[in-house]
C-alpha cells in the first residue's frame, strides 16, 4: 500500500524575507498569492473612511455631535475610522517611524539577535510554517508584548537603536490614553455609560505591538505583504507609512485601498468588539488592545 504524504509539517521558522529579496529574482512558490486572499492594489478603489477629529469630541457643540456621528458610522459600517488631533505630536510619530526604519536597516545577523522562538510570537521573524500548502506573507516583522509589564520578554526588545525601547514604552503609554478616550467616545456615540467598553478591559489589559517591514519584491503583483485577516484584538491603532500606501480593507465582500491621511492614526474595531446590523456595538471578552 502506497504511503500518502501529509501536507502538514512540524512548525518551523522561515528564512527572512529580506534575505530572499536579496538572493532571488522571483518569489518562491509558497509566497505566490492565491485567488481570494486579497486585492491587487492597482485595481482597487479607495474606501470612504470617516476622518474623526478627536479634539472636538469632549465638547457639547454641534461639531462634536457631527464627529460622534462619523465615529459611529466608521465603527458600524466598515469598522475603520481615521483619527486626527489625537494628542500624539507629529515629531513623536516621526521618531516611531525613524527607530522602526533603523531597526530593519540593521544587518540581518544583528536583527536575528532578537529572533523569536518557533513556538512563540514575540521577537523578530515572519510566518511560522505549519503546512507545505501554506501561503506565506512577503514581510518580516517585530512582534512584542508591551502590556501588562510581566508579559514583556525583554530579551527580544531591540537595544539597537539605543532609544528603541524607550520610544516603544512612550508609544504604549500614549496609545493607552488614546484607547481610553476612543472607548469612551464609542460608548457616548451609542448613548451608553462612558466606561461601558473601557471597564471590560479589566485590570491588566493586553497590549501588543507589531512593526512590519516589506522588502522590495521583483514581482509585487504575485505576492501579498499581509494576507487577508481579521484583528483578534478589541482595537487596533495603525501608524501607516507616510508615503507608501499598502493597507487594504474588505467591505461587503469587496476589497478597497485605504488612503494615507497625514498625521492620522487608523483605528480598526477588532474581532472582540463587534458591530451588528442595528448599528450597536456588542462585545465579547474585549480585554485586549493592539498597538500596530
Amino acid at each position: 500500500m502506497a504511503a500518502v504524504a501529509s501536507a502538514t509539517t512540524a512548525p518551523s521558522l522561515n528564512k527572512a524575507v529580506e534575505e530572499l529579496a536579496i538572493s532571488t529574482s522571483a518569489p518562491p512558490e509558497k509566497y505566490i498569492r492565491k485567488e481570494g486572499l486579497g486585492g491587487s492594489a492597482s485595481e482597487l478603489p479607495y474606501l470612504d473612511i470617516p476622518v474623526v477629529d478627536l479634539s472636538l469630541l469632549n465638547s457639547s457643540t454641534p461639531e462634536a455631535e457631527e464627529e460622534l456621528k462619523k465615529l459611529r458610522l466608521g465603527c458600524s459600517s466598515c469598522g475603520y475610522f481615521q483619527a486626527i488631533n489625537h494628542g500624539i505630536v507629529t515629531s513623536f510619530i516621526d521618531e516611531v517611524h525613524d527607530v522602526t526604519r533603523k531597526f530593519f536597516k540593521l544587518p540581518i545577523e544583528e536583527k536575528k539577535k532578537y529572533a523569536r522562538d518557533v513556538d512563540d510570537f514575540d521577537g523578530y521573524g515572519n510566518d511560522t510554517v505549519y503546512s507545505e500548502n501554506q501561503t506565506l506573507d512577503w514581510n518580516d516583522r517585530l512582534y512584542l508584548n508591551v502590556k501588562p509589564e510581566n508579559k514583556r520578554k525583554m530579551k527580544v526588545w531591540p537595544e539597537n537603536p539605543t532609544n528603541f525601547r524607550q520610544i516603544l514604552l512612550d508609544l504604549t503609554a500614549k496609545l493607552e490614553n488614546v484607547n481610553e478616550f476612543v472607548s469612551k467616545a464609542m460608548a457616548k456615540s451609542l448613548g451608553l455609560e462612558e466606561d461601558c467598553f473601557s471597564k471590560q478591559y479589566g485590570e491588566n489589559p493586553i497590549g501588543l505591538a507589531r512593526f512590519n517591514f516589506y522588502p522590495p519584491c521583483p514581482t509585487p503583483d504575485l505576492v501579498l505583504a499581509a494576507k487577508a485577516h481579521g484583528d483578534a484584538s478589541a482595537m487596533t491603532y495603525l501608524l501607516q507609512d507616510k508615503e507608501v500606501e499598502g493597507l487594504q480593507a474588505l467591505k461587503d465582500d469587496k476589497w478597497y485601498k485605504v488612503r494615507i491621511v497625514p498625521e492620522a492614526i487608523v483605528v480598526n474595531v477588532g474581532d472582540q468588539i463587534e458591530v451588528n446590523k442595528s448599528l450597536c456595538f456588542s462585545y465579547r471578552r474585549p480585554h485586549n488592545f493592539t498597538l500596530a
